[in-house]
């Protein structure tokens, strides 16, 4: 059992598997940070992106590494985001998506699988049926990235989608330690999205 989930690696470098186990620590880590309502979900987050961006293009999967490339910069954002205040209280405190959010997340939905489609298209990446749903799944993390950043409980049901999908995925790719961080992502998720539920259900918002 354990040969056939990790014999694709057979033949990778040493320092790239140790990278992608350290990836996944802090992918974690930065998940469970998220779930906790935490600052450290985008330190811990960055690290992570970083790392899988420079696995992600040298194992040519362009998709991927967009989609972590993205994280990066809307980990920043969400960074100074969760860190505004009004005197002593958070300016933007957990809440539900307005119906302009919900535009802006069809927007960026669709202008990323168009962007997505054309990079794959510009260097010929559509060959596997992988690459198909990989344009649908960054599609998702895009708005589910977008809407962690926003604080907004919908970026759960989101990651939810993606992470499910991902599982299967990645372990076709040939990367087992990533679809099992997958797994561990959806767990968190569920429990993340019914925690942010119940602090939102303790506080009033205005809509």
């Amino acid at each position: 059992m354990i040969e056939y989930l990790f014999s694709q690696y057979n033949g990778y470098p040493t320092h790239d598997i140790i990278l992608e186990i350290i990836a996944v620590i802090f992918g974690l880590w930065s998940v469970w940070c998220a779930k906790k309502d935490n600052i450290w979900v985008f330190p811990t987050g960055i690290i992570s992106t970083l790392i899988y961006v420079y696995l992600l293009y040298k194992w040519s999967l362009l998709g991927d590494m967009t989609i972590n490339g993205y994280y990066f910069i809307m980990s920043i954002y969400g960074w100074y985001h969760w860190t505004r205040k009004k005197g002593d209280t958070v300016e933007y405190p957990i809440s539900r998506m307005t119906k302009n959010e919900k535009t802006i997340a069809a927007i960026i939905f669709t202008l990323t699988i168009i962007f997505v489609i054309i990079i794959y298209l510009i260097f010929d990446k559509f060959t596997t049926w992988s690459s198909y749903v990989d344009t649908f799944v960054t599609g998702i993390f895009f708005v589910g990235m977008w809407l962690m950043a926003k604080r907004k409980i919908e970026n759960w049901i989101m990651w939810i989608i993606g992470d499910i999908i991902c599982i299967p995925l990645f372990f076709i790719k040939g990367f087992t330690f990533t679809s099992i961080q997958y797994i561990i992502f959806t767990i968190i998720a569920f429990y993340g999205y019914l925690e942010w539920k119940k602090t939102l259900s303790s506080s009033p918002q205005i809509l």
